[in-house]
């Protein structure tokens, strides 16, 4: 079968759940082979390979990463020139999608980004207008190079060999042109990354204010869970946007997703409903949102939500 290179997406080590998702898709596509950069791999290999990953290239320079993407790219155009996979995968962040312009650049390749899945003969599936319509599309030059947004594929376990391969490559002067001066590591609570997060609780316009916020983190914290927001909440400056669930903030597909105070408008469901289960809290009846969940509850956020939490923090 076909090579298929993931790109590992991880922090100091620490594997990111989109990777785990990026080696399932190319498990189904070819034999996937993790592309890793930088230093950590050694706490990292067991988990690729769990995963699916037959072969990782590691290129362990810690040169590699002391600059902005570019020499990612560098590395995954050698790879491809030297190997001809079959396809290219990444997580379709920020940073993804610009290692996928300059690969398909250097390559001369075609590019797809927000792909939500991949079938065969590598036509890449997208869902735009808010998940209203689906469209597929498939590169025709040179190796398909395809940003995958996270948390469109269940991540799958398949245990594989992840045989290891020593890389590298030279940098260019153009390679080293942006160069990394400072880390600075953001202060995380003890919520779960959203992202990544099991259970999202995310309070909408409904909330009223920032200060009502408390009570969406309130219901957070008594499930474990993870604080997200609609888009009318942080463009009102009640939640910062880094929380932003929906088709211009971030896409999450959680086990259990509580919207509270959230109407449902398309461009908030874009971003969740892949969710396996859906509860709203609404006083709105007719709101869009319950057209699309599990369980619905029709009422006051500010009496359900709490008399919700303090039920919950009985039974634990």
């Amino acid at each position: 079968m076909a090579e298929i290179l993931v790109l590992v997406d991880h922090v100091d080590g620490e594997v990111k759940k989109v990777t785990l998702e990026l080696l399932t898709l190319a498990n189904r596509l070819g034999e996937a082979a993790a592309v890793w950069v930088g230093p950590g791999y050694e706490g990292a290999k067991d988990k690729l390979g769990e995963y699916g990953a037959g072969k990782v290239y590691v290129a362990a320079d810690e040169e590699l990463t002391a600059y902005v993407v570019a020499p990612k790219a560098a590395l995954l155009a050698k790879l491809v020139n030297d190997g001809s996979p079959a396809a290219v995968l990444v997580s379709a962040t920020a940073e993804g999608k610009e290692i996928a312009g300059r690969l398909a650049v250097k390559t001369g390749s075609g590019v797809l980004t927000d792909v939500v899945d991949v079938g065969e003969g590598l036509v890449a599936e997208h869902s735009i207008f808010g998940g209203g319509i689906i469209s597929h599309a498939r590169v025709r030059t040179g190796t398909p190079i395809i940003a995958v947004r996270p948390n469109s594929v269940a991540p799958e376990a398949s245990p594989a060999a992840a045989a290891e391969e020593r890389v590298s490559v030279e940098l260019s002067d153009a390679d080293k042109a942006a160069r990394i001066v400072e880390k600075v590591v953001q202060e995380k609570g003890e919520r779960p990354d959203l992202t990544e997060a099991a259970i999202v609780v995310s309070g909408g316009r409904g909330v009223g204010g920032a200060e009502n916020f408390s009570i969406i983190e309130g219901l957070a914290d008594s499930l474990g869970a993870a604080v997200g927001a609609s888009r009318a909440a942080t463009d009102a400056g009640w939640y910062p946007h880094s929380f932003q669930v929906g088709q211009t903030g971030k896409t999450v597909s959680p086990q259990l997703y509580i919207a509270v105070g959230i109407s449902g408008a398309i461009q908030h469901r874009a971003g969740m409903q892949t969710s396996k289960t859906i509860v709203a809290i609404n006083k709105d009846a007719e709101a869009p949102i319950f057209e699309l969940v599990d369980y619905g509850i029709v009422g006051d956020l500010f009496q359900v939500a709490p008399q919700l939490t303090e039920e919950i923090n009985k039974r634990r």
